[in-house]
């Protein structure tokens, strides 16, 4: 009986010590698998405060929560089963799939730029007055919600070609780890920055001086912030969209696109002392280039077309 137990006690251990190694093994291979995704988690947290400007400050929170859990759907519930699906059985799938997202994306972000440049029409602010606050809300929540799902899904996909050559196992414990961690990173940080205008007024009404002065300084800098914010976000996403393209046609080895982009950061890359700097800034300046001209050509074949048909058929 007793022999029985410290048999029983034997195999109790050793299977605890093969799950300790599991999570070693799953732990390790999302901490390697995030940091290479740390490119575009910058650009998810410059896109997202945008998102929630424009309410009163008791929404601004409760739209980053919905937004973040949003988020982790997308990333657990959908994109996670689908990039071990495809790593499984249709590996080949994966690049045109993130083309396509990375297509959407600079989609988005030229669609925002053309509006900046040209005259609302009274539809449009007509349609924006129909919609109640509710209404806009939740409009502005799916804008964010499908916007996440093109940058998760480039997260998760660097994630997945970092530890594909891992057990399944340990593959789909690594995705989860890095799909949780960075979506608590990221919208901590959006959080932080739509509540910061209040958090400064907040040490304005303090009886300190500097804490006074600083709180003003945070209260007067968050509007200058929140538009630079939303310009990176729209620049992210074509740097992000165009990179995932010039990637992908660099894949297929289609167009001299890579190659021009390539060679532009090589060039640019060879600036003494801040090679890095001006390298990496011409390869995103590349990327950027060819995501808004992809951007446009989608741009102009779903709004202009119709407008024309339409016009020709009046």
């Amino acid at each position: 009986m007793a022999s029985g137990l410290v048999a029983l006690l034997d195999d109790v251990a050793g299977i605890a010590k093969i799950a300790a190694a599991s999570l070693d093994d799953v732990a390790a291979a999302a901490g390697k698998a995030g940091t290479k995704a740390v490119g575009v988690v910058v650009d998810d947290t410059a896109v997202t405060p945008g998102y929630a400007m424009g309410f009163t400050p008791d929404r601004e929170l409760p739209i980053v929560v919905k937004i973040a859990i949003g988020s982790l759907r997308n990333k657990l519930l959908f994109l996670l089963p689908g990039a071990l699906l495809l790593s499984a059985f249709a590996p080949w799938a994966v690049t045109p799939l993130l083309m396509m997202g990375g297509a959407y994306l600079c989609f988005e972000a030229t669609e925002k730029i053309i509006e900046a440049f040209s005259p609302h029409g009274d539809d449009d602010i007509t349609d924006e007055l129909a919609l109640s606050a509710k209404d806009l809300e939740d409009q502005k929540v799916a804008g964010a919600i499908r916007t996440d799902l093109i940058l998760s899904a480039e997260i998760m996909a660097i994630a997945l070609a970092d530890v594909a050559d891992r057990p399944l196992g340990v593959q789909a414990g690594a995705l989860a780890l890095v799909g949780v961690g960075i979506t608590i990173v990221v919208y901590g940080v959006v959080a932080l920055i739509v509540k910061m205008d209040d958090i400064g007024l907040h040490l304005a009404a303090r009886r300190t001086s500097a804490v006074q002065a600083l709180g003003r300084v945070m209260v007067k800098a968050m509007p200058v912030v929140m538009h630079w914010l939303t310009l990176i976000g729209t620049g992210a996403m074509l740097w992000v969209g165009g990179g995932i393209l010039v990637h992908g046609l660099a894949h297929f080895k289609l167009t001299p696109i890579p190659h021009w982009v390539e060679g532009l950061s090589h060039w640019a890359g060879a600036v003494p002392g801040i090679g890095a700097v001006t390298g990496w800034t011409a390869m995103a300046a590349g990327s950027a280039v060819v995501g808004f001209v992809v951007g446009a050509i989608i741009v102009g074949v779903i709004h202009l077309l119709p407008r024309r048909k339409a016009h020709q058929a009046a």
